[in-house]
């Protein structure tokens, strides 16, 4: 049952029933709207600020979520970097090493790759900043590993030549151990047995007999068979290509004719006496780029490390040449 409320008259001396005014109970209507009003914006304040819309919860789930692949990914660029870092290392300091190339220099590692407006596109918004920064990331790694495909390019391209090369260098003696005497003489200043004057010898003799066969110590080609060169009788001259040449002099026999390709350890000769000569033997030159060099040091093939040291220690001694 509804409570009533009274008021005591004080005209009539009596308790009469309280009726609001109209006026009364607009105020208490408007005061009811405006405390509830408050209390609604509020609650919807405090709701908005530490809860969000669903819209914003969801903005910011996605936002952080993209954060979270950002550096994700920014993790496997670093990654990226640091090995192709590596790669490039391993290529300058032992694959051309091995090959005999020149290193990259590094302004062409680090070669540019677009202008200063090249992610004036990228600018504006919200997460510009990222993008921009994840972008140059990744046109620095493309970069350079386009220039390090180039390089890898070259150098298998240069495996590919040094294996024909070192099949080509003149690696073995061109007379067999046990069928020689001895090296007679070295490469060097040596006392010329006719004039007795001391000469600049560009080569090796080998001391042997008469028809002793004569090899190639490398494949090439043969580009000269001289019945008699000036002092040195028959001589065969074969092309190795890379700037390798060999002679082969007083021989006695030829078993190849220009043109041949001659592989290493075919026979190409026989040792002779013919030309300017003292003795049977084979006198042996190696030249790089048209200049001689010393063939002892292309021996490797045949010696043991104390041979290729004795060998050494005797081409330091004086001693005449047999042509």
């Amino acid at each position: 049952m509804k409570a009533h409320k009274y008021i005591f008259n004080p005209m009539t001396l009596t308790y009469e029933k309280f009726r609001l005014g109209w006026r009364q109970k607009l105020v208490r209507f408007m005061y009811f709207l405006v405390t509830t009003g408050a209390f609604a914006t509020g609650f919807v304040f405090i709701w908005y600020n530490f809860f969000g819309s669903p819209k914003e919860r969801m903005q910011k789930r996605e936002l952080e979520y993209m954060k979270l692949q950002y550096e994700m990914m920014t993790d496997r660029l670093n990654s990226l970097d640091a090995l192709l870092s590596d790669m490039q290392q391993r290529d300058d300091n032992i694959y051309r090493v091995i090959f005999e190339a020149d290193p990259i220099p590094g302004s062409v590692r680090k070669a540019g790759y677009g202008g200063a407006d090249r992610y004036e596109n990228m600018e504006g918004y919200v997460n510009s900043e990222f993008v921009i920064e994840t972008a140059k990331k990744i046109d620095k790694i493309a970069s350079q590993l386009y220039v390090q495909s180039k390089s890898y390019d070259e150098v298998f391209e240069m495996a590919k030549n040094k294996s024909v090369m070192l099949s080509s260098i003149p690696a073995i003696q061109p007379v067999k151990t046990h069928d020689m005497r001895r090296i007679s003489s070295f490469f060097g200043v040596r006392l010329d047995p006719y004039y007795k004057v001391n000469k600049f010898h560009q080569g090796v003799d080998f001391s042997a007999p008469i028809g002793t066969d004569v090899f190639s110590p490398g494949n090439g080609k043969v580009v000269a068979a001289d019945e008699s060169r000036w002092g040195y009788g028959k001589s065969l001259t074969i092309d190795h290509g890379f700037g390798f040449q060999t002679t082969y002099s007083h021989l006695s026999k030829f078993r190849v004719k220009v043109g041949d390709q001659v592989k290493r350890g075919q026979l190409i000769g026989a040792i002779g006496n013919t030309g300017k000569s003292t003795a049977p033997h084979l006198h042996y030159e190696v030249h790089k780029n048209g200049q001689p060099i010393n063939p002892i040091h292309f021996f490797f093939n045949d010696l043991t490390p104390e041979e290729y040291e004795q060998i050494i220690e005797l081409s330091s001694l004086p001693s005449q040449t047999m042509d």
